[in-house]
């Protein structure tokens, strides 16, 4: 049997059916079964819109509410809402924008984003206690408020806070107090010394007489500084009392605690020498220690002490070069002298006329300075024996002496060799060519200065330019 189906929408359909056979319905085909007509019905898809850059309002005009739109189009300055065109959305002061800064008119003719300008508030101030305010413009940008106590009180704190742009309010909340405050009384200002090698002083007084004026109740006390019974540094501290009675009124007062050190006049380091002193250095009852640099000796006392009369213990000492005694009977007597106090450079050569010999003795001989910062006593051993030479500066080694540093460095007469030896008296580095100063100066300023020296060579460091 023929069915000649109905027309809904835009299409129709002629569908054979036979009574025994029942439609079938796809779920979101887009068809709907209509069983007493046994017809089918089609949903219409609807077309897209065709694209037109002229259409000079392609999207509605946009109007933002207390801003402005700013928009750029394809098609020139004439063309507000065709399509493609893109607007920057602002808003007037006093306003935020929320949603989109920026759309753009799109095909569906929609614009892409939505936005409206907010009128800019700060949060409602709370009242305070005893005191009131009154505002231009609510709670509204640049709105000023102004505060007032009541009759009896006193206004501290800001007397006006204006609604600014960022949503808060300027200036903190000020508060009301009572004109009649408590009465307080401190402790006079005192002044006290050091203890000796201190640079502090215990100070201890009595608690301030306090007294309200109105119910006689204080309901607290604070303290502003140090406790009594505190150690107080060199100088003027001021210490704040503050009362409190049960309406919140408060009354402050404060005194002076000094404290002096007594102070000699700084001392000097010796040349050749250094100064470790305790305390401050120049507090009364600091020790200053004198001290030698290496190859020098101490010749006087070896320390001093700042006296309650500013003024110091004794006399400076001096720091003298150091006496070599080259007649010993060992190598290790020889030695011995400059354990702790100098490094030793032991060059050795077959004969004066050695060509590695000479270039070394040259280049050392320009950088006496360099070697004595750094605590360097050069022993040569030259030639063979009988002849052979040994020497510290202008004094000579004997025979003896000689062989017994070339054992125990195991220093050989045949070809040019040298060694560097620390202040402990072991070995730490061995050349067979010559070096410059540079490289025997670095290799020590790396490695063998002690803490005391790198402060030192910083002091000194263009001592030698």
């Amino acid at each position: 049997m023929a069915v000649q189906l109905t027309r809904r929408g835009a299409l129709s359909l002629l569908l054979f059916l036979t009574p025994a056979v029942t439609p079938t319905w796809y779920a979101g085909s887009g068809y709907y079964p209509d069983e007493s007509y046994n017809e089918v019905y089609a949903e219409e898809v609807p077309q897209a819109p065709a694209l037109d850059y002229r259409v000079p309002r392609w999207c509605y005009t946009l109007n933002i509410q207390d801003g402005e739109a700013t928009c750029y189009s394809p098609r020139g300055g004439n063309y507000h809402s065709s399509l493609g065109t893109r607007c920057e959305l602002s808003c007037d002061r006093g306003f935020r924008l929320i949603g989109r800064r920026s759309v753009q008119c799109l095909p569906s003719r929609r614009w892409s984003g939505t936005a409206y300008c907010r009128q800019m508030r700060c949060h409602a101030l709370p009242f305070i206690t005893s005191g009131t305010y009154t505002c231009t413009s609510g709670v509204l940008l640049d709105s000023r408020c102004d505060y007032s106590c009541a009759s009896g009180y006193h206004l501290e704190g800001d007397r006006s806070r204006i609604c600014m742009e960022d949503g808060r309010w300027s200036g903190g909340e000020p508060v009301c107090v009572d004109i009649d405050p408590p009465k307080i009384r401190c402790p006079h200002s005192r002044e006290k010394m050091a203890e000796p090698e201190k640079l502090t002083a215990r100070v201890y007084w009595d608690p301030p007489l306090v007294k309200d004026s109105a119910d006689g109740t204080i309901t607290r006390v604070t303290l502003r500084g140090p406790e009594p019974g505190s150690h107080f540094p060199e100088g003027e501290h001021v210490v704040r009392y503050t009362a409190y009675d049960r309406a919140y009124n408060r009354a402050s007062c404060k005194f002076i605690v000094k404290v002096q050190v007594r102070r000699c006049p700084t001392l000097k380091p010796p040349q050749h020498g250094y100064l470790t002193c305790t305390s401050a250095g120049d507090n009364y009852g600091a020790t200053c220690e004198y001290h030698c640099d290496g190859g020098y000796e101490r010749q006087g006392t070896p320390s001093r002490v700042c006296q309650s009369s500013r003024q110091w213990s004794g006399s400076p000492p001096i720091c003298a070069p150091m006496k070599i005694n080259v007649n010993v009977n060992s190598a290790a007597g020889l030695l011995d002298q400059f354990y702790e106090k100098r490094r030793l450079l032991i060059i050795s050569a077959p004969d004066p006329s050695n060509r590695y010999y000479k270039m070394q003795i040259s280049m050392l001989q320009q950088s006496i300075c360099g070697l004595d910062l750094r605590h360097v006593t050069i022993i040569e051993l030259v030639g063979q024996p009988p002849q052979e030479v040994g020497r510290i500066r202008e004094q000579q080694l004997s025979a003896s002496i000689i062989e017994e540093l070339r054992q125990f460095q195991r220093l050989t007469r045949s070809y040019f060799n040298m060694v560097l030896i620390d202040k402990q008296g072991i070995d730490r580095e061995r050349y067979m060519e010559p070096v410059t100063p540079e490289e025997i100066f670095t290799f020590i300023d790396d490695y063998l200065l002690s803490n005391q020296e790198l402060t030192q060579r910083r002091m000194q460091r263009d001592i030698c330019e």
